[in-house]
């Protein structure tokens, strides 16, 4: 589990210790990463902690050598680590957008070819990313984020064309998650006046984290988690130009609360904030400890039962209308 000191990824390694699971753990801050060991293991699980930067893949690769050696291989990776930046696309620095891309993008590719290494020979594994919504419907002010996200999806596309060709049992599943409860939003990057929120409704991380266990364990080709998420995504299919405006209308507005930023406050772009801030954000009271999964596959095709469900009742109701004015001519 990458990113695995807080957030999601503290929430999805507490689940699979409550299932048993021997856990490595990969983050950069050493008290984050010594509270999520104390975790796992009162949780009835096994913690293995590395201190290393996704964006290292030697470091990566010495990671998922260590586990191998340890549990006796590796059974589920989950890329989870992502770093941002709040500010217009013309106010982010090229270092910056390199920095993202190296975490976000890059880091999950790093780690899916240090655990391909162990994976393949054997024949099996499960290889879970940690997407967003945000992979199909970029929104503004956070262009890094967004493009790594896409350039995750697009990855994992070619990746699983390629398994299949091979043959290969390795498992892929990529995981679209609506807005979180997570401490990003008070050590992400930001050049916004206000103090940053995600764009409701929210979800609590433990609330992902099932679905997330439950896509390792399943690997579904994706899963979406959220109705919110569901929108974004099929509505940047069908609209995606009325998105645009919408989101130039009210999009700035939605990632701020009302409160004054800090100044100079630190952030986690190139070196960790170490700190143990836990799963949880400050966003609890607004956010929601429950919701709800779908494989797109069943999603698609309830859309396109609807879909074909209207465009026969608008069929019949134009034939009906015909049949209608076509008596009234002949009684004419």
């Amino acid at each position: 589990m990458t990113g695995a000191s807080a957030g999601v990824g503290r929430a999805v390694a507490q689940e699979f210790a409550r299932h048993g699971w021997n856990v490595g753990l990969v983050a950069r801050g050493e008290v984050g990463l010594a509270a999520t060991i104390r975790d796992v293991e009162h949780l009835g699980g096994r913690a293995i902690a590395f201190a290393a930067d996704v964006a290292d893949p030697d470091a990566l690769q010495e990671v998922a050598d260590a586990v191998a050696r340890e549990c006796g291989g590796i059974d589920v990776w989950v890329n989870n680590a992502m770093v941002t930046v709040y500010a217009p696309v013309q106010e982010t620095s090229p270092d910056e957008f390199r920095r993202v891309t190296d975490v976000t993008y890059l880091g999950q590719v790093h780690g899916t070819l240090a655990a391909l290494r162990h994976m393949v020979p054997a024949d099996r594994g499960t290889i879970v990313h940690i997407g967003s919504a945000l992979a199909y419907r970029s929104i503004p002010l956070q262009a890094t984020y967004c493009a790594a996200k896409a350039a995750v999806r697009g990855f994992v596309d070619s990746l699983r064309s390629e398994l299949l060709h091979d043959g290969s049992r390795v498992r892929l599943t990529m995981v679209q998650l609506p807005a979180v409860n997570t401490p990003q939003f008070d050590w992400a990057r930001s050049r916004l006046p206000r103090k940053l929120e995600p764009v409701p409704p929210i979800f609590q991380p433990e609330a992902i984290a099932r679905h997330v266990y439950k896509a390792a364990r399943e690997a579904p080709r994706e899963l979406w988690i959220g109705s919110s998420a569901w929108k974004a995504i099929i509505g940047n299919m069908l609209i995606p130009g009325w998105i645009d405006g919408y989101l130039a209308r009210h999009g700035y507005r939605g990632e701020m609360t009302s409160v004054q930023a800090s100044k100079n406050r630190p952030d986690n772009l190139y070196d960790p904030v170490d700190t143990d801030p836990g799963a949880h954000g400050r966003f609890d009271r607004r956010s929601r400890s429950h919701v709800t999964a779908a494989d797109p596959k069943w999603l698609k095709f309830g859309i396109a039962a609807a879909l074909g469900v209207a465009a026969g009742t608008m069929l019949f109701a134009t034939e009906a209308h015909g049949r209608d004015e076509e008596k009234k001519r002949l009684r004419r």
